[in-house]
């Protein structure tokens, strides 16, 4: 052979060379050209990447078991409220039969938290209402003055006149059964 063919054969060899350390996927034949301080910087960027894969994974886990627990509650809430609307009502009406709207817009203001699967902690701070106060008014314990309920509907994400219509609708079932 001759030295010109050499000289290319060892050219092309140093070629494919370069390109494959450059294409190497985990990245090892870059990190020899690397200072002491530019590898801790990478191992700190791949914990803090495996840390935010964790995290992720853990939310995803507990979204997953979040979504179970509630379809659960759902179906134990649809035979719970046929065997509790005897209780509701009596709890509604009072022992002298006449109908507390307040117990009935806290009952309806529950349920619709409920339902959408909110707390009372995030409800009352998109409200701008005490959590005491709005538990007191879920459980017919307190009067909501209109601004109060306005504020209430808006973080449920429920217009004040479909509540009131169902407040008007939960009203008439009581009184039907009375």
């Amino acid at each position: 052979m001759t030295t010109t063919a050499t000289r290319y054969e060892n050219d092309v060899k140093m070629r494919s060379a370069e390109r494959s350390a450059v294409a190497v996927p985990d990245g090892r034949a870059m990190a020899k050209n690397l200072t002491p301080a530019q590898r801790r910087a990478v191992a700190f960027a791949q914990q803090q990447i495996l840390r935010a894969r964790a995290a992720k994974k853990a939310k995803d886990d507990r979204q997953a078991a979040l979504n179970r627990m509630w379809a659960n509650a759902d179906r134990e809430d649809g035979l719970a409220d046929k065997a509790n609307d005897a209780e509701r009502t009596r709890v509604v009406a009072g022992e002298d039969g006449q109908i507390s709207l307040r117990k009935v817009i806290g009952e309806v203001l529950r349920s619709l938290r409920t339902k959408d699967h909110k707390t009372l902690r995030e409800v009352s701070g998109k409200a701008g209402v005490s959590l005491g106060y709005l538990s007191e008014v879920e459980r017919g314990q307190k009067e909501a003055s209109s601004e109060l309920l306005v504020s209430i509907t808006q973080a449920l994400g429920v217009r004040l006149s479909d509540m009131l219509m169902m407040v008007a609708d939960r009203v008439r079932e009581v009184e039907a059964r009375n």
